[in-house]
């Protein structure tokens, strides 16, 4: 027990450094080339223009999100070991530090994101690149825990900034019909970029130096430019006009809320890989601790490879409420199968954790197509940014109180906590179809494919 403690400190302290759990959630990937002979050329142009987003704003937008990935991915696996390692900062602090900054943040987003509809999302999402670029760089200055922390704060609140502003854009941008399966695309541009991203960043962390370390903060901040000069590709849209009296803002939307909510209670999917499923298998089963890392893989690969298509059949709410249903079955009888990996042998342990890991990002896959789908379609045109701002803070509050639950839950409670869990994703998936009704109807919208208006919400995953 005392090398299996061992390993799952190590774990916890590492997951540090994984501030998205991607999973990612914040787009796509795989796009692989295929060898096809000329008779066979116009299939592979068809299945070619499912995979490759088309021409204009929907390969911009994919382009953009793949240049920032990638120096987010080697800003990940890095930068626990640059706090701690390069300058000198405890593992404490540098948690406390990212809790507060991301809190901070997620705070933040709303506002900026009633920025970007009031002055408009190309230009606002323009300049919070370039803010995010200037606060990766600034991590290069940092020498103390204050400085650390107010660089981690700007970090963050230009992040959450810029992630509503790109949803604002992309729903002025983008036909109703079109959203979800560009988000699909954008969310397997994300995983392929975060893993070039980590390769790169493994380089950094095998040499071990100071000038690694600080050559993949400055591949980050690189990063934020390019994404900042591929949006100024993008049309411009037009900013809406502000209307007064909305007092708590999207706070007063009380269906909104409800469905925010919910979406945060589906969303502990997201620690769960990146810390309950790590704690788990080193805690309570005798699989072998690599397999942590596999499983890490077969997301990734699975997401790249199958988003896509997993997204294809959501049109609208009614087949996004029934995608969400689907995934909160499947997730329970993931967390069901989970469970069952204790006290079995090493390999039979890793066959049902391999099992439960496939049901897992079956159900992450249906979750997300649907939670795009009613982001698109509950919020107003014209408080675009504010709202997915809003909506955005159901990341957040997962990252940061997920671990919490999920450590209780199953290091703690074992073979219940799990199927108190899976209870929990269920319910509350099957509690998003009467919210987002309700939602609908109170936005007069409760039609099933499109939103009306030329900017109904999209939300850009995280």
């Amino acid at each position: 027990m005392t090398n299996r403690a061992a390993r799952s400190a190590d774990l916890a302290k590492g997951s540090h450094g994984l501030a998205k759990d991607h999973a990612p959630h914040d787009f796509t990937k795989g796009l692989a080339s295929h060898g096809l002979a000329k008779d066979h050329a116009p299939h592979g142009l068809a299945r070619a223009s499912r995979l490759v987003p088309p021409a204009g704003p929907q390969r911009v937008l994919t382009l953009a999100q793949l240049s920032n990935s990638v120096g987010d991915g080697a800003y990940y696996v890095t930068s626990a070991l640059y706090f701690t390692h390069v300058i000198g900062l405890a593992p404490e602090r540098v948690g406390l530090g990212l809790t507060v900054a991301w809190a901070i943040g997620s705070l933040v987003g709303v506002p900026l994101g009633g920025l970007a509809d009031r002055r408009g999302p190309r230009g606002t999402a323009v300049l919070l690149a370039l803010a995010t670029a200037a606060a990766v760089a600034s991590f290069l200055l940092v020498r103390g825990f204050v400085p650390f922390v107010l660089a981690a704060c700007a970090y963050a609140s230009a992040q959450s900034g810029l992630a509503a502003a790109r949803q604002a854009l992309l729903a002025g941008l983008i036909p109703a019909g079109e959203r979800t399966g560009l988000l699909a695309h954008l969310q397997s541009t994300l995983n392929a970029g975060l893993a070039v991203g980590a390769g790169l960043g493994g380089l950094a962390l095998h040499a071990g130096t100071r000038a690694a370390y600080l050559g993949v903060f400055a591949l980050d901040a690189v990063s934020f430019l390019l994404c900042a000069a591929l949006l100024l590709r993008l049309p411009p849209v037009p900013p809406v006009a502000v209307r007064r009296g909305h007092g708590l803002g999207v706070l007063r939307d009380r269906p909104y809320v409800l469905v925010t909510f919910l979406n945060t209670v589906l969303l502990l999917r997201m620690p769960m890989l990146s810390l309950g499923i790590p704690l788990w298998i080193t805690e309570r089963t005798e699989a072998p601790a690599w397999l942590v890392s596999a499983l890490f893989v077969l997301n990734t690969g699975a997401v790249m490879v199958f988003q896509v298509r997993m997204a294809r059949g959501v049109t609208g709410l009614v087949t996004a409420t029934r995608a969400i249903r689907r995934s909160g079955l499947v997730m329970l009888a993931s967390c069901a199968v989970f469970a069952l990996s204790s006290g079995a042998s090493p390999w039979v342990a890793a066959g049902v954790l391999v099992a439960g890991a496939v049901l897992q990002v079956a159900a992450e896959m249906q979750q997300s197509a649907g939670s795009w789908q009613l982001a698109f379609d509950l919020a107003p045109a014209d408080r675009m940014g504010e709202y997915q701002g809003f909506f955005g803070t159901g990341v957040t509050v997962a990252r940061t109180m997920g671990p919490l639950v999920l450590t209780a839950l199953l290091v703690g409670w074992g073979t219940p906590g799990w199927l108190l869990l899976g209870g929990l994703i269920a319910g509350a998936s099957y509690g998003m179809g009467p919210a987002a009704r309700w939602a609908a109807a109170a936005r007069g919208c409760g039609r099933s494919h499109h939103s009306g208006g030329t900017r109904p919400a999209a939300a850009i995953p995280s």
